[in-house]
């Protein structure tokens, strides 16, 4: 294992922000999925099915399935008006990420299938320039990339159970710097990675051919984050340059989804989507020691609260088949946030989402088929009043368009 940056959690914590999702996760990886905002877990036809419901793999024609995406992420700018100041008015800087994923899905083999998912789960960045807001978040960068291993098994006609392995790569950069009392300044640096390890379930039921109910239960995975850091004061003996260590949660997510099929040509989707980010406790970070520089030992070395709670998010998937090599998709999805007023702060500016997709598939041949995807993510303004913040945060969203090719051996 890489040396890994206690702040890099402060990272994980600053993905939260910088991540379209609840929280830090980045739910939409696939073209189906972006294009029905996340709606594909009864529903998947493709070999994505590796990733979102490993027991629906059970269902697909029998042979081989692959699939890969490039997806573009762009976070719109996020502005902060402080009720006290303008001073301490703040604009966040806009972000462009491009993310490929990759997912495969075997022919069947005495009712055993295995498949492979490449895939990031969360992570993202913000960046904030002005001085107030560049005190507590200056830069926050995660990037959190899983390598998925899962294999299903067909009970009969009607029933299929997945499983998976989740191998998860975690790279994380923090920063911050500015006056935390008047006349005295303090600032930071980390970075860091690691590997971590969860699992994942999943059932799936067929009543009748043109429905499908399935539930999918993915692991809590911890990152444990640990390395050096720098900090530094304009306040008496004012540098600290050594290790620490810090934990952050990619939280257990549980979906309930049920789909059907009206006269061979429009499925429906509906999904329930449970994500446990009241393991989010607290932020603290360890040393081997107490600092003892008092301005370092306040900014950094006291346990931060955190008190998310468990966030619930509902979604609608629409595919159409023309029966004509087009395949027409569409979604919707309303997201509630998981933080309170009390945490909130430059380093996760999140808010309730109500988020729109619409998507298409050309089948170009029986064995290749072009996809695209779009998914808008708007987010609601939010006033906060606590030890940061005291104003409203406004302008947060993001764009998503994705691009993909499947191919059937």
């Amino acid at each position: 294992m890489k040396k890994k940056s206690i702040v890099a959690v402060v990272a994980a914590l600053a993905v939260s922000g910088t991540a379209y999702g609840s929280g830090y996760r980045i739910p939409e990886q696939s073209v189906d999925s972006v294009a029905k905002a996340g709606a594909n877990v009864a529903y998947t036809t493709g070999a994505d099915a590796s990733y979102y419901n490993p027991a629906n793999m059970s269902w697909l024609e029998d042979r081989g399935y692959l699939e890969g995406n490039l997806e573009w992420i762009h976070l719109k700018s996020i502005t902060y008006n402080d009720n006290r100041t303008s001073q301490f008015n703040g604009e966040s800087e806009k972000e462009d990420f491009v993310l490929p994923t990759f997912f495969a899905v075997s022919p069947d083999y005495h009712n055993f299938r295995v498949g492979l998912s490449l895939t990031y789960p969360g992570g993202l960045s913000k960046q904030w320039p002005q001085p107030y807001p560049r005190t507590f978040a200056e830069e926050f960068t995660l990037k959190v990339y899983e390598f998925g291993a899962s294999a299903a098994y067909k009970i009969n006609d009607m029933f299929s159970f997945g499983a998976g392995v989740r191998t998860i790569y975690a790279d994380a950069t923090v920063r911050s710097a500015g006056m935390v009392a008047p006349g005295v300044t303090a600032s930071r640096y980390m970075d860091g990675d690691t590997w971590e390890w969860g699992y994942n379930l999943a059932l799936s039921a067929r009543p009748t051919s043109a429905m499908n109910l399935s539930a999918t239960y993915r692991s809590k995975v911890d990152l444990d984050l640990e390395g050096d850091a720098r900090l530094a004061t304009s306040a008496g003996p004012g540098m600290y340059n050594g290790v620490g260590a810090v934990s952050v949660p990619l939280p257990a997510v549980l979906s309930l989804a049920g789909s059907y099929t009206f006269f061979d040509q429009l499925t429906v989707e509906l999904e329930y989507e449970r994500t446990y980010w009241s393991d989010y406790e607290k932020l603290d970070f360890v040393y081997p020691a107490p600092l003892v520089n008092p301005v370092l030992n306040m900014a950094f070395d006291q346990p931060k609260s955190k008190s998310w709670d468990d966030s619930d998010t509902y979604r609608i998937g629409l595919t159409y088949d023309t029966k004509k090599s087009f395949i027409l998709m569409a979604g919707f999805a309303y997201d509630k946030t998981p933080i309170p007023d009390s945490t909130l702060g430059f380093d996760l500016p999140d808010s309730d989402a109500y988020l729109y997709s619409f998507g298409v598939r050309y089948e170009a041949t029986d064995q290749l088929d072009l996809g695209f995807g779009y998914l808008y993510d708007d987010k609601d303004d939010r006033s906060a009043v606590n030890g940061i913040t005291h104003g409203e945060y406004s302008g947060s969203g993001a764009h998503v368009v994705t691009f993909g090719v499947s191919y059937k051996l």
